[in-house]
């Protein structure tokens, strides 16, 4: 029997602090959950604290389809937390600093499990600190030449560079953000602005050799997928929206999961959109997932 791909969220785990309570969440974190239910090995690469949070954190990821045990515990730093407030349903951040993510430390295990890696998943928030950036940029550097390195663009003010995202996009061969970030982003690499999103993902796939494939998410209205060879257009799904905290890690996890799998570009966007879709419509970024309904969005992908 084959083994499942063994796929990696790197960067920050952490608590988002809503209205109504506190959420555990963190892009790559999200992705890794995501990963895991859809069949993956998927674990967390992060750094919790000593501290009441980050052993809710394990408890609650204790019966979630996603490995944990490669979690780091800071014995100074608190856990992540992000204070999050919305307005016309778009949420915005307050993200506390430091964090034990802002010290994710190069160890053997890590080293040893990103040079067996299938995908990684690596975004730009983890790499506000020194620290953190050398060792996430190590990790996907360590990976093997048929690795998916994934860097989901995160921008979070004020942490984010241009030097950064160039450091980043040098080291991946897909990038995902969305289309408010994909405008930033040529601004932040001193690249010409353009109003149409296939030509700016074309620029980028110009500018850095090593990147595959551009993936531009756009709310409700879908997402367009870019490769050299091809672009991909998909509409989005209609749901009624809860909050849309995790839908785009969501979206990285199914593209990602098919993307090991050989799909073409259009079932890379159906399923991202899909599970996208119910994240949305779902509150918090690590919701329960029935069985019954996994199969039911599983065979809509594929049929």
């Amino acid at each position: 029997m084959k083994q499942p791909h063994l796929i990696l969220g790197i960067g920050e785990l952490l608590w988002d602090i809503l209205p109504e309570g506190e959420q555990l969440g963190g892009a790559p974190a999200n992705f890794a959950v995501m990963a895991g239910r859809l069949g993956n090995h998927a674990a967390i690469l992060s750094r919790i604290g000593r501290d009441e949070l980050g052993r809710k954190a394990t408890e609650l990821l204790d019966p979630l389809p996603v490995d944990a045990s490669f979690l780091e515990v800071d014995p100074e730093n608190e856990t992540g937390r992000v204070t999050v407030s919305f307005q016309s349903g778009q949420p915005s951040y307050t993200i506390h600093q430091p964090a034990a993510w802002d010290s994710l430390e190069l160890t053997d295990r890590w080293a040893q499990l990103a040079e067996r890696a299938d995908a990684v998943c690596f975004g730009s928030l983890a790499q506000r600190s020194r620290e953190s950036r050398q060792t996430i940029q190590s990790l996907v550097a360590m990976t093997s030449a048929s690795c998916v390195r994934v860097f989901d663009v995160n921008l979070r003010a004020p942490f984010y560079s241009g030097a950064v995202i160039r450091e980043s996009l040098r080291l991946a061969t897909v990038v995902k953000m969305n289309d408010a970030e994909a405008a930033q982003v040529m601004g932040l690499l001193g690249l010409p602005a353009v109003n149409d999103p296939a030509a700016g993902a074309l620029r980028l796939l110009k500018e850095f050799p090593t990147l595959q494939m551009v993936a531009v998410t756009r709310g409700a209205r879908g997402s367009l997928l870019v490769t050299r060879d091809e672009i991909d257009s998909h509409p989005g799904i209609p749901i009624k929206a809860a909050d849309t905290i995790g839908a785009g890690d969501a979206f990285t996890a199914a593209m990602t999961h098919y993307l090991l799998r050989g799909a073409s570009l259009a079932t890379l966007n159906e399923a991202g959109n899909r599970w996208g879709a119910w994240m949305a419509s779902q509150t918090g970024a690590m919701p329960p997932l029935p069985e019954a309904r996994r199969a039911a969005i599983m065979a809509a992908i594929e049929s």
